[in-house]
């Protein structure tokens, strides 16, 4: 379980293609905190840490994983959003996010604004999977490339999020333009509901 409050944006080093998987290298300034089999939040998506040498650690995307976000689209060099699991004892400051990618989006416009930024996405809408929460809401929460924000001017198949400078210069968030694509897991808690309002309605 994450809370969306990115740690660091760790730079990829390798990648090396072994059938269907992917697996990535990355170097961050906690490596040496980490453990074989610990569970980190990359762009949104949780993996699994499987290698430790030196100051960085492997972790291994399967298909299902490249097919729904878009670690298959990185490069050495490239930075990614790292959140290690939330701890029991630790201050939700951002939402409830689980590590699960629904989809990805494409960004359309970055817009500067006195010092901070607009920035919006766009992404397929399914109507079936709309209505079991897989959309967003005005003022909700949502989880861009594993970064906790809060919806702005939502529409059926886009969105925005206001960036302030520290999430625009610590998280990947400065490398994103138009054309790049991004990572989205919808909120857990609309999902629910959503779920809950059509068993009521059957």
């Amino acid at each position: 379980m994450f809370s969306g409050i990115v740690e660091e944006a760790a730079t990829v080093v390798a990648i090396e293609k072994d059938k269907g998987n992917v697996h990535i290298t990355l170097k961050c300034s906690f490596t040496d905190e980490l453990k074989i089999d610990q569970s980190i939040s990359h762009n949104g998506v949780c993996l699994t840490v499987v290698k430790k040498e030196g100051d960085t650690y492997t972790v291994t995307a399967i298909k299902e994983t490249l097919e729904k976000s878009n670690l298959g689209l990185l490069n050495p060099g490239d930075k990614v959003n790292l959140e290690r699991s939330m701890p029991m004892n630790g201050r939700l400051d951002g939402h409830i996010v689980q590590g699960h990618v629904d989809q990805t989006a494409r960004c359309t416009e970055v817009k500067e604004a006195d010092g901070s930024w607009y920035f919006t996405f766009q992404y397929d809408i399914d109507r079936e999977k709309a209505a079991q929460g897989y959309m967003t809401v005005e003022k909700g929460s949502v989880c861009v490339n594993g970064v906790s924000l809060t919806v702005v001017n939502s529409r059926d198949d886009r969105f925005s999020v206001a960036i302030i400078p520290y999430t625009y210069e610590y998280t990947n968030f400065h490398q994103i333009k138009e054309g790049t694509v991004v990572n989205l897991e919808f909120d857990i808690l609309g999902k629910y509901i959503s779920r809950l309002l059509h068993f009521r309605e059957d």
